[in-house]
C-alpha cells in the first residue's frame, strides 16, 4: 500500500486510544451537569472538570506519539471541548456562580461560527484548522470553571479562586472572541481565494 492509502486509512480509523479517551471525555459531559445541579456534589464535579483537562492533554499527546491520528478525533477533540464549556457555563449559571450574560456569550460565539460552516461547504471544505489562539481561549476557561467553583464560598481560598478564576474567564472571554474573528477571517480568505482561483480552473 502507498503512503497515500496508508494515510486514508489512518484517517477513518475508529478503534483507537485517542478517540476511546475523547468518548469518555464525552460521556463526562452529563455526569459533571448531574453532579454541579442535583446533589451539588463540587468535589466530584471538580474531579470530573480535572480529568477532562488531562485527558484532553492526553489524547493530543498519545494521537501523536502512537500515530492514531484520524478524522474522528479531529471532530471529537473541540466536540469535547465544546460540551464541556457548555455544561460548565450553563451549571455555574443555575447556581449563581457566574452571572447569566457570561453564559450565554460563550455559547454565542460558537453558534457565530456554526453559521459559517454552510458557507465553507459551498466552497468544498468541511472545517477550518484549529489555532493556537483558540486553543489558548479553550484552556484559559477551563482553568476559570474549576477556581470559579471553588470560590463559591466564604473564606480566604474562595475568595484567591475567585479572584483568579474571574481573571481566566475574563482573558479565556476575550480570547475565545477573538479567535472567533480569527477564524471569520479565514473564511473570508478562503472564499476570496476561491474566486480568484475559478476563473482559472474555469478555463482550464
Amino acid at each position: 500500500m502507498d503512503s497515500q492509502g496508508e494515510t486514508a486509512v489512518r484517517d477513518r480509523r475508529i478503534a483507537t486510544i485517542p478517540n476511546l479517551i475523547s468518548f469518555f471525555r464525552l460521556a463526562g459531559v452529563p455526569l459533571f451537569l448531574w453532579l454541579i445541579l442535583v446533589p451539588e456534589a463540587d468535589g466530584w464535579a471538580l474531579t470530573v472538570l480535572m480529568l477532562s483537562g488531562v485527558s484532553d492533554y492526553l489524547d493530543g499527546y498519545l494521537a501523536r506519539r502512537l500515530h492514531q491520528t484520524s478524522k474522528l478525533g479531529e471532530i471529537l477533540d473541540p466536540v469535547a471541548d465544546r460540551l464541556y464549556i457548555l455544561a460548565t457555563v450553563v451549571g455555574l449559571a443555575v447556581r449563581d456562580v457566574i452571572p447569566w450574560w457570561l453564559a450565554l456569550l460563550l455559547p454565542a460565539r460558537d453558534l457565530f461560527l456554526w453559521g459559517l460552516v454552510p458557507i465553507l461547504r459551498t466552497r468544498g471544505y468541511s472545517s477550518l484548522p484549529v489555532h493556537f489562539l483558540g486553543k489558548a481561549a479553550t484552556a484559559n476557561l477551563l482553568y476559570a470553571f474549576p477556581l470559579l467553583l471553588l470560590g463559591d464560598g466564604n473564606s480566604l481560598l474562595a475568595l484567591l479562586a475567585k479572584v483568579f478564576g474571574w481573571a481566566f474567564a475574563i482573558w479565556g472571554t476575550c480570547l475565545y472572541w477573538w479567535a472567533g474573528f480569527l477564524y471569520a477571517w479565514q473564511v473570508r480568505k478562503l472564499l476570496a481565494d476561491h474566486q480568484r482561483r475559478a476563473p482559472a480552473l474555469d478555463a482550464g
